[in-house]
């Protein structure tokens, strides 16, 4: 399961989008970092361009 997938089941807190940047940082894995964390590019471009938290409201909006 994706980031994206496991937080918006509850299973784990926003805070862990950080270990999983880490663990792409330190991978061979050939997906994008959006992909890798299963957001679509609309999350993508908010995360980039506004903040975690505007990611973290558009994701909770979703639950």
């Amino acid at each position: 399961m994706t980031f994206k997938e496991r937080y918006l089941t509850g299973e784990i807190e926003f805070e862990a989008i950080d270990d999983y940047v880490e663990e792409w940082n330190n991978s061979d894995d050939s997906r994008t970092l959006a992909v890798y964390l299963g957001l679509d590019e609309e999350e993508e471009d908010i995360w980039i361009e506004e903040s975690e938290e505007a990611l973290r409201e558009l994701l909770d909006s979703k639950k």
